[in-house]
């Protein structure tokens, strides 16, 4: 009876819902650099596809990809996986625009990184419309903030992760009472160095890259 009753309960569609999720495996950098190297051969940069290196990068935190054309390699998070192939294959062709809109300009003039001819590169691989920055969130590596500074003025706290070598006045005293220019009077002063707590990394300089 027992098991009859468990055949006709509803719970058993919960039970199949709530399985273990699969795990997307990475693709091999070897895997991706020749996906990489066919859309190119198609786009008649074939040598830039001879010489195209792709690696996964564990040192990469809220970046996901990185494209350097001197050493004309594609470094890609690892943090992708949890995104999808779709999001992989994305982030490829991504930063493979960039490396091909250099390969097509750079030797007649400076280009901008999400410029106009890397926007013509994302629609010949296949991503028009392709953002310059990207929304998945990734987490980043917490680092901890060894210094506080603070305004003679407005008692406002700084924390910082490294030593400021150079004069900085506070931005907003600056502002009120100086009219935005560098005023000696609202110099940050190290006061201490802090607890050990710890800040994202998002919270210090702006990411550049991708």
């Amino acid at each position: 009876m027992r098991n009859a009753a468990r055949k006709q309960s509803p719970f058993r569609q919960l039970e199949f819902c709530f399985g273990t999720p699969e795990i997307l495996s990475l693709p091999s950098a070897r895997e991706l650099k020749d996906r990489a190297a066919s859309l190119l051969r198609a786009l008649n940069a074939e040598s830039l596809g001879a010489r195209l290196r792709v690696e996964w990068n564990g040192r990469m935190r809220t970046t996901v990809g990185r494209a350097d054309f001197r050493r004309c390699l594609i470094s890609l998070n690892p943090g992708l996986q949890q995104f999808g192939a779709a999001e992989i294959d994305r982030t490829l062709r991504h930063e493979l625009a960039h490396l091909l809109a250099q390969f097509r300009f750079c030797k007649r003039r400076r280009i901008l990184p999400h410029g106009r001819e890397w926007r013509n590169a994302c629609c010949d691989l296949g991503i028009a419309g392709e953002h310059a920055g990207h929304t998945l969130p990734l987490i980043g590596r917490e680092l901890r903030r060894s210094f506080v500074y603070r305004c003679k003025k407005c008692q406002r706290d700084f924390p910082r992760v490294r030593r400021i070598r150079r004069a900085t006045a506070c931005l907003a005293c600056c502002r009120k009472f100086a009219r935005g220019d560098y005023d000696e009077r609202f110099r940050l002063q190290l006061v201490k160095s802090c607890s050990p707590v710890n800040f994202p990394a998002f919270l210090q300089n702006p990411p550049s890259e991708n």
